[in-house]
């Protein structure tokens, strides 16, 4: 998707896109370096926008991983349908439902969440379902990843989460924070 239609999709959205350009590969490369993919069966995706990290992941998962991608924005979606990957299942409603479509897909628990969810831009009782959910459905040693461009989030997921560790890139626009939480 180029940059131009990115661009639109941030003024069409009505304030559920919270970037001013897709992420970077710095941030990709640090949203995914705590992932173990040679033992993930099942990793999942809030948010995934134009599929930047969303690529790198299918890039590195196991042969028999899914992974399991939540995105409501209509046109990203529609992107993220052309993605010809037998693992990947793109879902066009709210991460807040991921207990339901882990057991509609066999899974039992998450072993990796990646969200780019503008938390920020979403009411406190979504957000606040879209984490304790997550909490329910993560591995005992799984973790729940999230960037922000603030750490206005920080509160929340140290509400749920016994250890949350913080690291920041400069090199994306703008620049951001990652929460690596576990449990």
């Amino acid at each position: 998707m180029s940059k131009k239609k990115f661009i639109s999709e941030v003024f069409k959205s009505g304030g559920t896109i919270g970037a001013l350009s897709p992420s970077s590969s710095f941030l990709a490369k640090k949203m995914l370096k705590p992932i173990h993919f040679d033992t993930a069966n099942c990793i999942v995706e809030f948010g995934p926008g134009t599929g930047v990290f969303t690529h790198k992941l299918l890039e590195n998962m196991n042969s028999n991983a899914i992974l399991l991608t939540f995105e409501i924005n209509p046109t990203f979606h529609d992107e993220l349908m052309k993605i010809n990957d037998s693992r990947l299942i793109v879902i066009n409603d709210s991460a807040e439902k991921i207990d339901h479509y882990l057991l509609l897909h066999n899974q039992k628990k998450a072993d990796y969440i990646i969200s780019s969810l503008p938390f920020a831009m979403i009411p406190d009782v979504v957000v606040d379902n879209i984490l304790k959910n997550s909490f329910e459905v993560l591995s005992e040693k799984g973790k729940f990843i999230q960037f922000q461009y603030s750490l206005n989030a920080l509160s929340k997921l140290k509400l749920l989460f016994s250890k949350v560790k913080i690291s920041f890139t400069f090199l994306n626009l703008p620049p951001a924070f990652v929460f690596v939480c576990s449990k």
